[in-house]
C-alpha cells in the first residue's frame, strides 16, 4: 500500500510517501513553520512525489493531520488532502494530532501510558492519554493545565507533543514522575503515514477535529440603520 501522509496541523509543513509492504518511507520533507503553510504544501507535495518517482494515481490513500491545531493550518492541509483524493479517486483519511504524536511512542512497544499534549493557549491544552498498547484511556479533550495533570493517574507517563514540558514544568512532586518528555513541535510525519495505512475510511474522514472555538471571532454587524446612513 501507497500512503501519502500530509501534516500542517501545527508549526511545520511535513509530507511523507510511505510503501508498507516495503516497510520503508520512499521520500519525506518538512518545513519547521509556524506561518506559510499554504505556500509550502503543493511544492513540497510535487517534491516528494517526485523523489518517491509516483504518481498521485499509485498511491492507493492519502493521510492528512485533521486537529486538534492551527485553524488556519488544518484547513490548508485537508483541502490539500481532499482535493488530491478526489482527484486520484482514492480515499482521504483523517488522523488526530494527538494519535500522531502518541503512535511513535506507543510503537517503541513501551509499558508506560503516553500523554500526547498540544498547547492550546491560556494556560490550557488538548491532551489524550492511552497505554502503552495504544488502548485509550482519557479521550481527546481539552482543559486546563492541573486539570490535565490532574487526570492522569495512571503511573509514570511519557509526554509527548509541543505542550509536552508545559506539563511537565508543573508536575507535582508527589505523584510519579513522567519517565520520558518529548517536546515535539509537531508529530513524526512517518508514523502520520503508518496510522493512515491502518485507518478504516469509513471511521475516519479527513474533516476537521476541533475541541474548541477559534480565538478570533467575526466582528458583530454593525446596526442595520447605521449601515444604511449617507455620509
Amino acid at each position: 500500500m501507497l500512503i501519502l501522509a500530509i501534516d500542517t496541523a501545527l508549526d511545520a509543513c511535513s509530507v511523507a510517501v510511505l510503501d508498507t509492504e516495503a516497510a520503508e518511507l520512499l521520500a519525506q520533507e518538512q518545513l519547521l513553520m509556524k506561518r506559510g503553510h499554504a505556500e509550502a504544501l503543493m511544492p513540497m507535495i510535487a517534491r516528494v512525489m517526485q523523489s518517491a518517482n509516483l504518481g498521485f494515481t499509485s498511491l492507493d490513500r492519502i493521510a492528512v493531520t485533521v486537529g486538534p491545531g492551527s485553524f488556519t493550518g488544518l484547513r490548508v492541509g485537508i483541502s490539500a488532502a481532499r482535493g488530491l483524493a478526489l482527484a486520484a479517486a482514492r480515499p482521504a483519511i483523517g488522523l488526530t494530532t494527538l494519535s500522531g504524536y502518541a503512535a511513535a511512542i506507543v510503537g517503541q512497544s513501551k509499558s508506560a501510558p503516553v500523554i500526547s499534549a498540544i498547547d492550546a493557549r491560556h494556560d490550557h491544552v488538548y491532551f489524550q492519554i492511552v497505554a502503552g498498547d495504544g488502548s485509550q484511556l482519557v479521550r481527546p479533550s481539552v482543559a486546563s493545565v492541573d486539570a490535565a495533570i490532574a487526570a492522569s493517574q495512571f503511573g509514570a507517563p511519557h509526554l509527548v507533543g509541543n505542550a509536552a514540558n508545559i506539563l511537565a514544568e508543573r508536575w507535582p512532586n508527589d505523584v510519579p514522575q513522567p519517565v520520558a518528555v518529548d517536546a515535539q513541535p509537531a508529530p513524526d510525519i512517518g508514523w502520520v503515514a503508518w496510522l493512515g495505512a491502518a485507518a478504516d475510511p469509513a471511521t475516519n474522514p479527513a474533516r476537521p477535529f476541533y475541541l474548541k472555538a477559534p480565538d478570533a471571532k467575526p466582528a458583530a454587524q454593525p446596526p442595520f440603520a447605521a449601515q444604511a446612513a449617507t455620509p
